[in-house]
Parts: C-alpha cells; sequence; structure tokens
C-alpha cells in the first residue's frame, strides 16, 4: 500500500469518525467522561464478587487472591485490545463490527447475536434476582418487583442514552462506595482493633489457616471460571463509543483504570476481608461482605449488602438493555437482522431492538418463576461461555488489526495495546485454559453444552439469510 493510498485510507477512516460523531449511526453522543468511567468501573463490579466470592474463598482460600490478579491482568490486556481497536475505529457495534472486518461477516453475525443472547439470558437471571431481593424488606410478590423493574429500565433507555449513563453512574457508585467503605472498616479494624472481630484480626490470616493454598494449586485453577465469571460486561464500555462525547479521550482513560479497580475493588478487598476474618468463616451461598459483617458484630451489614447486591443486579439488567438494542440495530445496519430493529426514537435510542429485548426479559422471569428447573439453568449457564466469546474476538481482532497496520495496509491506531500481539496471544491461550478447566468441573461443563447447539443454530440461520440476502455476506464499513 502506497503512502497516498494509506492517507486515502485515513482520510476516509477520519470521516467515519466524524460522521460518528455528529451521530452518523443516527445515535447522538450523550454519554461523558463522568459516567463513561463508572460504566466502565461498574462493568467490573458485579455479583460475582459480592455473592459469588464466598464459593471461591471456600474452595482456595486466601490464595483465591491470586486467581483474581492473574485474572485481572488478562483482562487488562483483553481491554487494551478492545481499545486499540476503538481507536482505530470508534463505532457502536464494537466487536461485532471488527469480527466483520477481521475474520468475516459470518464471524460478525455469530458476535452479535451471541452478545445479544449473553444480555438477554443475564437481564433475566439480575431481574429476578433484584426481584428476589426486594423481599428482604418487603412481602410482596417476586413477579411485581420484576415487573416494575424491567418497566423502569425500559422507559429510562428509551428516553435517551444520557439517562441510561447516569442510572449507571448511581448504580455504579453504590457498588463503589461500598467496597471501599469496606476496605476502610477493615484498614481501622487492623489498626485500631474495634468491632467483635478486632482482637484476632490480623494478616496472618492469610498464610497460618493452612497456607496460602489450603487446598492446593489445583482448587485455586479451578476457581479461574468463577473468577473470570465476575469480569464478564468489563467490556461493555466498548459498545459506548458510538455514543461517547470525546471517545478519542474519554475510553482511553476509562480503559486505563482497569488495572487499579481490579487491584483496588477485587485484590484490595479481598486482602482486607480475609485479613480481618478467616477464610474458613465462609462458605459457599453466602456473601463474604455479610460474613464479614456478621463477624464484626455488626448487625446492619446483612442489609447493606442486600442493598448494594440489589443496585448490582439492577445495574446489569440495565446494561442488558442498552447493548442488546444497540447489536440489534448493527445486525440490521449490516442485512443480519430484521430491518425493524434500525428504527431509532427521536432521541436516538434504538425503539425496537430495546422493546424486542426487553419483552424477553419479562417472558424469561415468568418462565424462570413457573418452571424454575435445569432447563432454565443450561441455558443460565451459558452466559459465561458466549461472554468470553466476545473476549476471543476482540483478541483475535486485534492481532489481525496489527499485523496489518504494521504492514501499512491499515492506519495505525492512536491507543496501541502494550506487548501485543504477544499480550493478545497469552491472553487467548488463557481464556482456552479457562474453557478446558469449565470441561474437567462438573459442576461448571454444562456451560459448554449449550455452545455447540447454539453455533449449529447460528449457521443454519446464517446460510438461510446469505440465500435470501446476499448483502448479510458483505462487509460494509461504516
Amino acid at each position: 500500500m502506497t503512502s497516498a493510498q494509506v492517507d486515502q485510507h485515513r482520510d476516509g477512516n477520519e470521516a467515519v469518525r466524524a460522521e460518528g460523531s455528529e451521530g452518523g449511526e443516527g445515535y447522538q453522543r450523550g454519554l461523558g467522561a463522568r459516567q463513561i468511567q463508572m460504566i466502565a468501573i461498574g462493568g467490573a463490579i458485579g455479583t460475582g464478587l459480592f455473592l459469588g466470592a464466598g464459593k471461591g474463598i471456600s474452595k482456595a482460600g486466601p490464595s483465591l487472591i491470586l486467581a483474581y490478579a492473574i485474572a485481572g491482568l488478562v483482562i487488562f490486556f483483553i481491554m487494551r485490545a478492545l481499545g486499540e481497536l476503538l481507536m482505530y475505529r470508534p463505532v457502536s457495534g464494537s466487536f461485532s463490527e471488527y469480527a466483520r472486518e477481521f475474520i468475516g461477516p459470518f464471524a460478525g453475525f455469530v458476535t452479535g447475536w451471541t452478545y445479544w443472547l449473553f444480555w438477554v439470558v443475564t437481564g433475566i437471571t439480575e431481574v429476578t434476582a433484584a426481584a428476589a431481593y426486594m423481599t428482604y424488606w418487603f412481602d410482596i410478590p417476586q413477579w411485581v418487583s420484576a415487573l416494575i423493574f424491567t418497566v423502569v429500565l425500559y422507559g429510562a433507555n428509551l428516553i435517551s442514552v444520557k439517562l441510561f449513563g447516569e442510572l449507571e453512574f448511581w448504580f455504579s457508585m453504590v457498588k463503589v462506595t461500598a467496597i471501599i467503605g469496606m476496605i476502610l472498616i477493615c484498614v481501622g479494624i487492623l489498626t485500631v482493633g474495634f468491632s467483635d472481630a478486632g482482637d484476632t484480626a490480623s494478616v496472618s490470616h492469610l498464610w497460618n489457616q493452612g497456607g496460602f493454598f489450603p487446598h492446593g494449586v489445583g482448587s485455586t485453577l479451578m476457581t479461574l471460571q468463577m473468577v473470570m465469571f465476575a469480569f464478564l460486561a468489563v467490556e461493555l464500555v466498548g459498545v459506548t463509543a458510538g455514543e461517547s462525547k470525546d471517545p478519542k479521550t474519554v475510553l482511553p482513560k476509562a480503559i486505563n483504570t482497569v488495572p487499579w479497580r481490579i487491584a483496588v475493588f477485587y485484590v484490595g478487598a479481598l486482602i482486607m476481608i480475609l485479613s480481618v476474618v478467616p477464610w474458613t468463616s465462609f462458605h459457599p451461598g453466602v456473601s463474604p461482605f455479610v460474613a464479614a459483617f456478621e463477624k464484626m458484630g455488626f448487625a446492619a451489614g446483612a442489609g447493606i449488602v442486600n442493598f448494594v447486591v440489589l443496585t448490582a443486579a439492577l445495574s446489569s439488567c440495565n446494561s442488558g438493555m442498552y447493548s442488546t438494542g444497540r447489536m440489534l440495530r448493527d445486525l440490521a445496519l449490516n442485512s443480519q437482522g430484521p430491518k425493524v430493529f434500525t428504527k431509532l426514537t427521536r432521541s436516538g435510542t434504538p425503539l425496537v431492538g430495546t422493546t424486542f429485548s426487553a419483552a424477553l426479559m419479562l417472558v424469561g422471569v415468568w418462565i424462570n418463576y413457573q418452571w424454575p428447573g435445569k432447563a432454565f439453568d443450561y441455558v443460565v449457564s451459558f452466559a459465561t461461555i458466549s461472554g468470553m466469546w466476545a473476549w476471543i474476538v476482540i483478541l483475535f481482532c486485534q492481532i489481525r488489526y496489527r499485523a496489518k497496520s504494521d504492514r501499512g495496509e491499515l492506519p495505525t491506531s492512536e491507543f496501541r495495546a502494550p506487548g501485543a500481539p504477544y499480550t493478545s496471544w497469552f491472553a487467548l491461550a488463557f481464556i482456552g485454559m479457562v474453557i478446558v478447566l469449565m470441561g474437567i468441573d462438573k459442576d461448571a461443563r454444562v456451560s459448554l453444552y449449550c455452545a455447540p447447539l447454539w453455533g449449529l443454530v447460528l449457521a443454519v440461520a446464517y446460510l438461510v439469510l446469505k440465500r435470501r440476502n446476499p448483502e448479510a455476506a458483505a462487509f460494509r464499513k461504516r
């Protein structure tokens, strides 16, 4: 490629960016730096930490801290790979759009519909959980709470992207405040010694109760799928690229906060909790935060944590409403979904796609209430592998993009991933290891059962779509 051709390509790429900044895809640039930062933070903090960490601690003891640290490093590699792609071409379709460009139209089709399904299923489980959390304070039917939450979040997402961002900001603020508050309390206990746990609190709990690896390194490895599940949705910040006010400035800053977010909110919080309360005091199914509050003698702890996990669940459902509508519209714009999904409201939100997804979430909630059997559990477990599929696509696309940009075939991103492509290959290998571990674990391997079936459904659907509409198999850069 000659320098003139590169300049021409760069000019075209800048035109796409300029068009997007003015709503070229039909969206409005309504998400500011404050909201993007909190969306990035909130995406990394969910019920996987507040509730799921109890099971991880019982399996791995203090070594769960190391599992979160290593997985957090991999997540940083994934996010920097995504950041490089976003600065090359910030579009709302994000990794689905990149999959079409660097792998092929079928990959974009699979990625878009899989990520959509991931958020629909996640939305169902989270709004169901939120309704269950409400029974802690109020004696009302769960379906009533689920209906109210879904309608309110649906309405907020249709009003404007700015309102979505504002809701996500405050949801994330609650989670951040709770974790920082817990860390400060633990620091106070360790230094001053107040509360019921003050006399026994010590950092020596990290190695005195059977060692740092009380059940061996193998048990720690088997917790990696739970750890990675806790980080699912961190990539959501990429979907906001088409609606960020200043993506070239805001998104790199948000992505670069990933290391300290994980260091503070996961590694730091667990170090503090396990220093104040021995790991042997935690059990599966019980939030480590609730257990820690009880050991400290704070009776209000259970209510506080219940409120925090309620906001975490609503945050996830809110994100689901947002991302599903955008993914369906991206598919429709590429002739890989019904054209009706391209429709926007006057405020620039995807009306039909969001409505369709919200309706499915309500139907799923009703099915879960009526028949809470294993079949639904199998579908829910698919969320793990479908979420990781997005990470795999991000990494592979970044590797392909970096190779092309290094050869001068594409303009160089302004936010290059450090150590790539080696860091991206390392992250891919790590995800592959986690998938193998999921297959070994009898409780987690069910996540892999639905993947081939879903892949077959998508393959058949794509062949039918391609035959009816050849444009579905063509990539058109927007």
